[in-house]
């Protein structure tokens, strides 16, 4: 058996090893060539899976994506050669929820903001949407969630409407990406939108870059009335418009999801899943994968708040550095896929055990592992 992979999933050839022989390779340079004698073929987002990939491969049996999204792949195309594919929705859901958190806790010091009297609308409340939820809601915030197709499919009482959603203090976009029909997310956020937003309001993207309208943004933000724009994700990637970055609270190169627990998280469900494809037992385990933690437990010394939970939250993850990395090479040819290829290690907030009398439940809905059981 021959599988193809994108050279940068993570513990891709420790997994599929026991199938066959694994050939890594660039994702966005693998071609219809490298498919001609491939059984399975393991992608990332940078892969566009369509007729011109798929030209010339009679022996594709297996294509998967370790990611939530799935604008990448020609899923009626495969379908219609009969080719099984499968993706790795909620993959990274905790990782994109660190970084939102990390995000705001950064806006909540540099603006002066106590987020526990401030809104946040989410849009797209699915796996990674629900997490970011679940994080406001710990930090005391009212969340607002925004989701058209689970509203009709579970009652609109728990939802409100897009106009509604954009009123909130802050905004975070979590949908993916679709060009048509009743419930497409192509430029959700247009120039009408932009436009109509109030000056200085907080605007988050971590989904997909053309969910928003990269060159009306640019306009808007060289008014005199800007927006507060984090941006993980940009249009024309791996070529973002350079001249809005400037003009951004916090940018960086389509990383939120990109913790190492995420990363290996989405190798290791496409493993389970080629596993039960082929009717075998997974022989492998995901935590043995992981290297252990620089920090492994932590007991804070006074009560929740807000700045406990920023020095916690920043211990683990500061979302600074990937932003301060990205402004730097920004200028640099290839650097938004270098930056991604060699990203540096990070790990999820649950790495890290909060023990003592302070270890609260507010630190566990946030993601930390706690244990309130453990002396001072």
């Amino acid at each position: 058996m021959k599988i193809v992979v994108d050279e940068n999933m993570p513990h891709a050839c420790e997994l599929f090893a026991e199938f066959g022989e694994v050939v890594p390779l660039p994702g966005r340079q693998i071609s219809a060539a490298d498919l001609q004698d491939a059984d399975v073929l393991l992608v990332r987002s940078v892969t566009r899976v369509d007729a011109n990939l798929l030209a010339s491969c009679p022996r594709l049996a297996f294509v998967g994506t370790a990611t939530i999204g799935t604008d990448h792949i020609d899923k009626t195309l495969l379908a219609t050669r009969g080719i099984p594919f499968f993706s790795a929705p909620g993959c990274n859901k905790y990782s994109v929820g660190d970084y939102v958190l990390s995000a705001l806790l950064v806006l909540a010091e540099r603006h002066e903001l106590a987020l526990s009297e401030m809104s946040l609308a989410v849009i797209g409340a699915g796996n990674t949407g629900e997490c970011v939820a679940g994080k406001a809601e710990a930090l005391g915030m009212k969340v607002l969630r925004c989701d058209p197709p689970l509203a009709r499919e579970l009652g609109a009482k728990d939802f409100v409407d897009y106009q509604t959603a954009l009123g909130a203090d802050i905004v975070s976009f979590h949908v993916p990406l679709t060009r048509s029909g009743l419930d497409a997310t192509f430029h959700l956020l247009d120039a009408e939108q932009i436009a109509a937003r109030p000056a200085g309001q907080f605007l988050i993207n971590a989904s997909r870059g053309e969910v928003w309208d990269n060159r009306a943004l640019l306009a808007r933000q060289q008014g005199d009335k800007p927006l507060r724009l984090v941006m993980d994700v940009w249009e024309g990637e791996p070529d973002p418009l350079k001249a809005l970055v400037p003009y951004t609270e916090l940018a960086t190169p389509h990383i939120a999801g990109y913790s190492l627990e995420g990363k290996a998280r989405g190798t290791w469900m496409l493993y389970q899943t080629l596993c039960q494809q082929l009717g075998r037992t997974p022989r492998q385990d995901l935590q043995s994968l992981l290297p252990a933690p620089e920090v492994r437990t932590l007991t804070p010394g006074q009560g929740t708040d807000q700045a406990l939970i920023k020095q916690l939250v920043h211990l683990i993850y500061d979302v600074r550095r990937d932003d301060a990395r990205f402004r730097n090479r920004i200028h640099q040819a290839g650097s938004f896929d270098e930056q991604r290829k060699h990203y540096p290690e990070r790990r999820e907030l649950s790495s890290l055990q909060v023990s003592g009398p302070f270890a609260s439940d507010t630190l566990a809905r946030l993601g930390f592992i706690c244990d309130a059981s453990e002396s001072r």
